[in-house]
């Protein structure tokens, strides 16, 4: 039922939805981006239905998870972070990716819906401490699509990985394009 509810969605909003994740993927931190809008958390709820997608969570604020609509993030798979601590973030969700034999982990690369000057890091290292994979997920509003790149090991050269991240995040027109990560582009 949810799925095809999805599709429907979709389809009525003119958006593609021939798009899989690929399965052969058992775990990994998925970036999705340009964080532009809102609405990049519906059409991600639609996608990851579409695809079929059942160990997935996702990062977010902890001012989402209060009363009284907390309990609805939690169950769409939500994680809470107190953007404004540090508790080691980084390694709890490593331990978590150990302790799972499945987890796509959803975070917005950005961690705000804001124009940024940089990238947040956080994603990367969760990636490398956990030893996962990371797939770009691109939230094309333009051509109303989701686009995901080849997945990718972190490496010893942490620069030139996020020029990778950023060139190809560069080229993905958000909901509100100039909230997105063009300026980034070199």
């Amino acid at each position: 039922m949810g799925k095809l509810f999805w599709k429907l969605f979709l389809k009525c909003f003119g958006w593609n939805t021939n798009v899989l994740f690929p399965k052969h993927i058992k775990k990994a931190v998925v970036i999705v981006g340009p964080h532009t809008s809102n609405w990049d958390f519906v059409f991600g709820l639609a996608y990851r239905s579409v695809s079929e997608i059942r160990h997935s969570k996702y990062l977010g604020k902890s001012q989402l998870f209060k009363w009284p609509y907390g309990f609805i993030f939690r169950w769409l798979g939500g994680i809470p972070v107190d953007r404004k601590q540090k508790h080691n973030l980084v390694e709890q969700v490593a331990t978590l990716f150990n302790q799972e034999d499945e987890l796509l982990l959803a975070i917005a690369p950005e961690g705000t819906r804001k124009k940024v000057i940089q990238l947040k890091t956080g994603f990367y290292h969760i990636a490398k401490t956990a030893q996962v994979p990371i797939v770009m997920a691109g939230m094309d509003f333009e051509k109303k699509t989701l686009v995901y790149a080849e997945p990718f090991y972190t490496t010893e050269n942490e620069a030139e990985d996020f020029k990778k991240i950023i060139h190809f995040f560069g080229n993905i027109k958000g909901k509100n394009p100039a909230q997105g990560l063009a300026h980034l582009v070199e």
